[in-house]
């Protein structure tokens, strides 16, 4: 989806902006994909399970930002990129379409500058301006830091799935689902 771009100011001074994912930040996202899935065990992929081609991602992104029902955002602070968001629909069964899920990771660098909460705000705003009603996300049990996150953005907690991740060490760790109403 293209969207207008939002400049904000992070809590150190500097200027962040917000704009659409495109096929132009192929490359970086390729390296953003790998590095936070080293940073952090709460994302979803390892960083060997990165394996996708430049090619590919510029076919993603482009095709993308033309769905005017996807969300991909990613912020720009001092000419890089600091993280990447989105949101996806649910499914376009009558009975679903009214939710969207939202995913969101920043470079660890980038933590606790506020970067996270004006993504999250901005994203929901125009899910809302898109026609959906709630937004849904799942977060790791033990991180905690990511779900304060969320309840400052309005997300309430609905439930947990049980042994919903198993990390390579063998252990297995729930999710915790969340919900924002955007009605």
């Amino acid at each position: 989806m293209r969207f207008q771009e939002r400049e904000i100011t992070l809590k150190d001074g500097r200027k962040c902006i917000l704009r659409p994912n495109g096929p132009d930040l192929a490359e970086p996202m390729l390296d953003y994909l790998k590095k936070t899935a080293g940073e952090t065990e709460f994302l979803l992929r390892y960083p060997d399970e990165v394996n996708y081609t430049l090619e590919g991602e510029v076919d993603i992104l482009g095709r993308l930002l033309e769905d005017p029902y996807q969300i991909m955002m990613a912020p720009i602070v001092d000419g890089k990129v600091a993280g990447n968001g989105a949101i996806f629909g649910i499914g376009d069964k009558r009975k679903i379409r009214h939710r969207c899920s939202l995913a969101i990771a920043l470079y660890k660098e980038y933590w606790g500058l506020g970067i996270g909460t004006a993504m999250i705000n901005y994203m929901c705003e125009l899910a809302k301006q898109i026609g959906w009603t709630q937004v849904d996300l799942e977060v790791v049990a033990e991180n905690t830091q990511a779900q304060a996150l969320y309840k400052k953005c309005g997300f309430i907690e609905t439930g947990r799935r049980h042994n919903a991740l198993r990390f390579d060490d063998g252990t297995y760790h729930d999710e915790i689902l969340m919900y924002r109403d955007l009605t």
